[in-house]
């Protein structure tokens, strides 16, 4: 077996029992989803699919993981890390600039000008510890984005707001997303 993040795993010995799924032997044990939110509320789950595919119109797709990795880790929302990344890697990123974002104020260097400004604008938007967004940031951002594409990137950096608070809420499990599975 293999797994994207650290190559190859050995399968069970022979004669023990197999781990369960998603289990690997010596790692601690996957825990089990709250409430499989999307089934118990599919009307709301349509809608936001519906919204998330209107949000992301017009934005280039590269941004956008770097911007719903970014928000996600902020939000320790574990599934959309996992989901984003992969989503990231199969698109053509590199290893280097998906793990380099949990630093990427101090990484800048491997970011374009046009990144760093949604970058900044997505933590901004994410932790609204100080109640607004900085004029700072956001005028950052409008000096790289026109205003229909500046109004689609807080329409996208909102979206995975959304998504994240409904997996870290449910417990939803990282490590079984496929990429482009949902698209």
């Amino acid at each position: 077996m293999t797994s994207p993040s650290t190559g190859p795993t050995p399968g069970p010995a022979v004669g023990s029992p197999a781990p369960a799924t998603g289990e690997r032997p010596g790692h601690a044990p996957e825990h089990t989803p709250r409430l499989d939110w999307s089934a118990h509320a599919p009307e709301v789950y349509k809608a936001m699919i519906r919204l998330d595919a209107a949000a992301r119109k017009g934005l280039d797709p590269t941004l956008l993981e770097l911007v719903k990795i970014r928000a996600s880790q902020l939000n320790r929302c574990a599934l959309c890390v996992d989901m984003h990344s992969k989503d990231a890697l199969a698109a053509g990123e590199s290893v280097e600039r998906i793990v380099q974002l949990s630093a990427w104020e101090e990484s800048a260097h491997f970011y374009t000008e046009q990144e760093l400004a949604a970058l900044a604008l997505t933590e901004a938007v994410t932790v609204l510890t100080e109640g607004f967004v900085p004029d700072a940031v956001y005028a950052r951002a409008a000096e790289h984005f026109d205003e229909p594409a500046l109004a689609q990137l807080i329409a996208s950096i909102t979206v995975i707001n959304a998504w994240n608070r409904f997996g870290v809420t449910c417990r939803m499990t990282p490590g079984h997303y496929r990429p482009g599975q949902h698209r």
